[in-house]
């Protein structure tokens, strides 16, 4: 049974934290299907760690799960991880995310998983979004996290670079016009569908650069129904129903 150092335990545990994530380029993945993604991804797996290895102990010590998996991995953050708007949107056809400060945890995950399955081309996040390595979040994914492009960067010059290449981008409002209403078709030019923060919604500044203001219409029976959507669902309704158009494959 390999037996490990206080000093790798310690190194590990603090993973949990962003500032040691930044600091030591790493960031945690537990479960064996999440590790399984990650050895089968283009991430780098610096080491895999089995409780019939190093003892159900040492598991313990060095899991941020509630209940500890059989398996844990340390993996490298990718180096692209920031990247300017004019390096990570090129041109050409493509439907993107661009998320204006998403701050919890679940709902990053989720949005994550929810990409993945839509066939997102890639995830813009404004660079005070939560952290896509934190934990909560990896675990939330399912794994998508390996699969989907995710770069920080600055979304008012994202959405300035997306209309120089002809580009057209969708913000979620509560006063935008109707989802389910007339939309362009699909072109070869990239589609960018931006997500507010959960409490605020979308900024006034990255607000005034959207091409177009959109909103998923309430159904309900009584009264004014619920104020909004939870940002995970709303983004889910609107790339099920920008997928269903052809936009922007």
């Amino acid at each position: 049974m390999t037996q490990l150092s206080a000093n790798t335990i310690k190194t590990i545990r603090s993973l949990s934290e962003k500032k040691f994530r930044d600091r030591l380029g790493l960031f945690t993945v537990e479960g064996e299907k999440m590790v399984s993604e990650a050895l089968a991804s283009s991430f780098e797996v610096e080491n895999v760690y089995r409780t019939e290895d190093i003892g159900s102990s040492a598991m313990e010590r060095i899991t941020s799960l509630s209940s500890p998996s059989p398996v844990l991995a340390t993996v490298r953050i990718p180096g692209d991880l920031h990247s300017s708007a004019e390096k990570v949107l090129k041109g050409g056809r493509g439907l993107y995310l661009a998320l204006d400060t998403i701050r919890d945890p679940g709902n990053m995950g989720t949005i994550i998983r929810t990409a993945d399955w839509f066939g997102v081309d890639a995830i813009f996040a404004a660079s005070d979004s939560v952290d896509v390595f934190n934990p909560k979040v990896v675990q939330s994914t399912m794994g998508a996290i390996f699969r989907v492009k995710f770069h920080y960067t600055s979304i008012p010059e994202l959405l300035k670079r997306c209309s120089l290449l002809g580009g057209t981008s969708y913000g979620t409002f509560l006063d935008g016009d109707s989802l389910y209403g007339p939309l362009p078709e699909g072109g070869d030019y990239p589609v960018i569908i931006v997500i507010g923060n959960e409490s605020r919604g979308i900024s006034p500044e990255t607000g005034s650069l959207v091409n177009r203001r959109i909103t998923i219409p309430s159904f309900a029976k009584e009264g004014a129904g619920s104020e909004s959507l939870n940002a995970a669902v709303a983004t889910a309704v609107t790339l099920a129903e920008f997928r269903r158009r052809g936009l922007n494959h």
